[in-house]
Parts: C-alpha cells; sequence; structure tokens
C-alpha cells in the first residue's frame, strides 16, 4: 500500500497543502490584473508601516476563516456550510438594510426570505434527525 493512501488529511493538512497551489494560481492572476499592486503596496508600507499590520492581520483572518470552513465541513456536511452561507449573506443584507438604509426590491425581500425559511427548514430537518 503506497505511503499517501495511509494518510489521513486532516484541516490543517489539507490548508497546507491548498495554500501553495492557490498563491501559485493567484498570484500571477493578481500581477497580471493589477500590474502596480506590488509598488503601490511597498509605498504604502514605507510611507505608512501600519500597512503591514493590516497585511498581516488580513492574511490571518484568511487563514482562520478557511480552516473554520474545513472544520465546519468535517463536522457537519458540506451542505451544512452551504446552508450557513447562505444565512450568513441573509444576515449581512439584513445589517446593510438596518445600517446603510440600502434600498431593497419586492423581488430581494422576497428572496432573502425565502432563504430563511429554508435556513430553518433546515434546521428543523436536522433536528428531526437527531
Amino acid at each position: 500500500m503506497l505511503y499517501c493512501c495511509r494518510e489521513k488529511l486532516n484541516s490543517m493538512n489539507l490548508l497546507m497543502y491548498m495554500a501553495p497551489i492557490a498563491v501559485v494560481i493567484l498570484l500571477p492572476a493578481t500581477l497580471l490584473m493589477e500590474r502596480n499592486v506590488i509598488a503601490i503596496t511597498v509605498a504604502l508600507a514605507r510611507k505608512d508601516t501600519i500597512v503591514v499590520y493590516y497585511l498581516l492581520f488580513n492574511s490571518s483572518l484568511a487563514y482562520f476563516v478557511n480552516l473554520t470552513n474545513f472544520l465546519v465541513t468535517k463536522h457537519t456536511s458540506a451542505l451544512t456550510l452551504q446552508v450557513l452561507g447562505n444565512a450568513k449573506g441573509a444576515v449581512a443584507v439584513v445589517v446593510s438594510i438596518i445600517i446603510f438604509k440600502n434600498p431593497v426590491s419586492l423581488m430581494g425581500m422576497l428572496g432573502y426570505s425565502l432563504t430563511v425559511v429554508g435556513v430553518l427548514l433546515y434546521n428543523e430537518s436536522k433536528k428531526g434527525n437527531k
């Protein structure tokens, strides 16, 4: 039996293997689409060093978001992660309506209401299975 087949892929290992692949794919795309991004970032960092801390903080948050997604998927299911994402979108819209007074069409309200009903029904079905 091959060594790779005996090894279990946990969340940390998955992230360790996926991060370099993401860099290889996204870095050239970023440099192609935003040609002067490195020069601008270096100039901003030289002007104000807090930019470096913002970048490190943002990178750390992205790492923990990915890790959390993998852990949620491991302990629940991919469907649960998708339902949580839909619920998050609905909550973000409600918050934007409350804080920024963004207008929402009748069709939009109907769609978000349907999303919330779907999340609630999924939650109830999960309770019924236990």
